[in-house]
């Protein structure tokens, strides 16, 4: 029994290790996407998080084997993402307390925002449970879900995604206190420093369009995971590939990225020689 408690030791510190740096590489990865679609500098002036979100539609749509964890920037119809997503943090820290959630249209890339962003989504008092999965049981709901509906013709719509810790005793501003409001234009950048949010936890993206563009669009540069650097080492990351919604679209051609705790199987014969 010593022996397998000093290797229980020497393991469980590996694994974390393992696994904060594919968080870390994932980091990379997804701020690398929002600087590819310029949604820096188009909607956020900064973005650093501290972790990374997957967020699945696949659980809502009428399919046998849904769409899986979306890759940042997939494209979708409308119908596919009609429903609210099924959201997971990953973070190398654990993750207690309440929440912020939004989901904000960013427009297409290049687009400037005089009047703010729509929000289709901003749900107070989230929690993030044991399994990492965000739940809004106990949330308030200023803007429950709303689909994305972009105008037609107006391009790939960017629609952005966001966790953002909540600070004890919180106080949203009194526009934004009431819940059932619609789809509407919000100063983004304003609501988080007047309601004095923490740490931008996590975020994702999406891309829904309607018909064809009709003006040029500022064009964007895929990111290759692979070319991505950490500051801790990271290994068994995932290689660059596509990703295809239902309804057959792909993702911007961004590297996927799969963020994973390896397990090495050999680790399971070691019990036994130890104890043998």
């Amino acid at each position: 029994m010593r022996a397998w408690a000093l290797l229980t030791a020497a393991v469980l510190p590996l694994v974390a290790a393992q696994a904060n740096g594919d968080i870390n590489l994932g980091i990379s990865a997804i701020e690398a996407h929002f600087n590819q679609s310029h949604i820096v500098p188009d909607f956020l002036s900064t973005f650093e998080p501290k972790g990374l979100l997957d967020v699945n539609f696949g659980v809502y749509l009428n399919i046998v084997t849904g769409t899986g964890n979306i890759q940042p920037g997939q494209k979708f119809t409308k119908d596919e993402v009609g429903s609210a997503p099924t959201l997971t943090v990953h973070s190398p820290t654990t993750l207690n307390g309440q929440y912020v959630l939004a989901m904000l249209d960013a427009d297409v890339p290049g687009a400037k925002l005089p009047q703010g962003t729509n929000r289709h989504w901003l749900v107070y008092n989230v929690t993030v449970g044991q399994d990492s999965t965000i739940s809004n049981a106990t949330g308030t709901a200023i803007s429950r879900y709303f689909g994305p509906g972009p105008a037609a013709g107006s391009g790939p719509h960017r629609y952005v995604i966001l966790v953002y810790s909540q600070p004890s005793g919180f106080a949203a501003p009194a526009e934004f206190s009431q819940p059932e409001q619609p789809v509407a234009p919000m100063d983004w950048s304003a609501f988080v420093t007047n309601s004095h949010l923490g740490d931008l936890i996590a975020a994702n993206y999406i891309q829904v369009e309607e018909g064809t563009a009709t003006a040029s669009l500022l064009s964007t540069v895929p990111v290759v995971t692979s070319t991505l650097a950490v500051s801790s080492t990271a290994s068994g990351s995932a290689p660059a590939s596509s990703a295809t919604s239902p309804s057959g679209n792909q993702s911007n051609g961004s590297g996927s990225l799969s963020i994973r705790v390896p397990i090495v199987m050999g680790l399971v014969a070691l019990p036994a020689y130890f104890l043998a």
